[in-house]
């Protein structure tokens, strides 16, 4: 699925609602990432809720990345969807 991702392509990961923590933060769980995480959301999602979260790929081994969420997060390749291929800047 995630075969052609380099370093700088911009990729998705899908991530399910935990629970609302605050008034504008939710707590969600990224699949095959063992850590708590929260963002800010201003809508209103409920619990189960599935929602795309971007960013941009910093680190790429074997069979992981490494993504700049805010936080770095690293998952499975297999987890990532491609989105937007990095394009160096021309002269």
């Amino acid at each position: 699925m995630a075969r052609g991702i380099g370093i700088g392509d911009q990729v998705a990961i899908t991530a399910t609602v935990r629970r609302r923590i605050t008034e504008d933060r939710v707590s969600v769980s990224i699949p095959g990432y063992d850590f708590p995480h929260s963002i800010i959301d201003h809508t209103k999602v409920n619990r189960g809720q599935q929602i795309d979260r971007k960013g941009e790929v910093t680190r790429i081994d074997e069979d992981t990345v490494t993504i700049d969420l805010g936080p770095l997060v690293t998952v499975d390749r297999d987890k990532v969807r491609l989105m937007e291929k990095y394009r160096p800047p021309k002269r």
